[in-house]
């Protein structure tokens, strides 16, 4: 039914994913504790409890580099600092180019993660298929291998951060909806929902996929749709390595690793409409079991146990909207990450909640992120994009 939410606080997140509870948690690590938040259904109920959970520091520019290297840094100190075992498994990205122009485009973003002190190697396919035995290289013309690129259980990551947030404080309210956002005179000044309004100066929209919902509840159009993404898993299946390495077939991304003595596999589907539907759409599991058998001829062999879908909040370039928005004092977005918002929770946590204290973000400069280049005509789009 919902629990009871506070009259008022410092700070309202909208979004118990591992975003909202990272900002959250970096918050109260920073001093500020009167922050309560928000979901209308539970911890890591939307997009982070469906993820895929990959971790990885090979992109395209210079930003979502440096927000990978503080994430990979965090979680490998997670138990430690936050007082939760997420399983990270540092097994590696292999990401696999099949065009000369694949190659080229990878060979320039190797040499910029590389001056950023990225472990990453530009590899020939033979390395490649020795890393993955069981691989067709036929068609492969080059590989990129990362070693401290990983995997971790996103769900341990939302439930550590919730739990560490509220020992320092905070206040997680489950089971209620955001109704409305109250804005006088160009300001927040409250959030309404199913079980009351809290008000507050300052509100974090942290909800993925329903971002842009509720950034029209502000009166913020923000360009952030949610898109479906299709993951499926094989019984238990020892024909691969036991260490195995997300594996990317850039040019479909089609990707697999392992999930337990299983395999986790998963492919975008480029006709995919925006929408908020989550069911799986079984017969997209023979496109992609095509491809997984063309790349890994001993799939052929494996049986799929089980599938889900989970939603992308997705921006036209690609890239999150992180901070203020001008037009409305007191709103911050940290949302439309396109599938990478898991595995930059940490840095984005730590960056939001520099900027409600700070008014900036410090750890790593996310301007070249605001929701003015929209307004500016745009940036660059990531090209590192499952």
């Amino acid at each position: 039914m919902g629990e009871s939410v506070p009259r008022s606080a410092e700070v309202v997140i909208v979004g118990a994913g591992s975003t909202g509870l990272s900002i959250a948690y970096h918050l109260a690590s920073l001093g500020v504790r009167d922050v309560v938040v928000v979901d209308r259904l539970g911890i890591a109920s939307g997009s982070t409890g469906r993820s895929a959970g990959g971790i990885r520091q090979q992109f395209a520019s210079e930003v979502n580099v440096r927000l990978s290297l503080y994430s990979v840094q965090a979680y490998e100190r997670f138990k430690e600092e936050v007082g939760q075992d997420i399983d990270f498994r540092q097994y590696g990205y292999l990401f696999l180019a099949t065009t000369p122009e694949e190659v080229e485009a990878f060979s320039t973003n190797v040499a910029l993660q590389q001056s950023l002190g990225v472990p990453v190697r530009l590899i020939a396919k033979e390395e490649a298929k020795e890393i993955v035995p069981q691989l067709h290289v036929g068609d492969v013309l080059a590989a990129t291998f990362c070693p401290t690129d990983g995997y971790a259980d996103p769900y341990s990551v939302a439930m550590g951060y919730a739990a560490a947030a509220r020992r320092m404080g905070v206040s997680i309210v489950e089971g209620v909806e955001v109704t409305g956002i109250k804005v006088t005179r160009g300001r927040v000044t409250s959030v309404v929902t199913g079980k009351g309004e809290i008000s507050t100066h300052t509100v974090i929209n942290a909800a993925g996929p329903w971002a842009g919902v509720i950034g029209r509840m502000a009166g913020v159009d923000l360009p952030i749709q949610p898109f479906r993404r299709q993951v499926f898993v094989t019984g238990p299946f020892d024909k691969l390595p036991e260490r195995l390495p997300m594996v990317i077939e850039f040019r479909t991304h089609f990707y697999f690793r392992r999930e337990g003595p299983g395999i986790l596999f998963g492919m975008t589907d480029p006709d995919e409409p925006p929408g908020f539907h989550t069911h799986v759409d079984w017969a997209f599991l023979e496109k992609v079991l095509a491809r997984a058998v063309h790349r890994v001829p001993v799939f052929a062999e494996a049986s799929v146990h089980r599938g889900w879908a989970g939603l992308y909040d997705t921006t036209p370039d690609d890239n999150p909207i992180l901070g203020k928005i001008p037009e409305v004092e007191g709103f911050i977005v940290a949302a439309g990450f396109s599938g990478h918002g898991f595995m930059h929770a940490p840095a984005v946590g730590r960056c939001i909640a520099e900027i409600v204290v700070f008014g900036e973000a410090k750890t790593v400069d996310i301007s070249s992120l605001s929701y003015g280049r929209f307004v500016q005509g745009g940036r660059g789009r990531e090209l590192y994009v499952i």
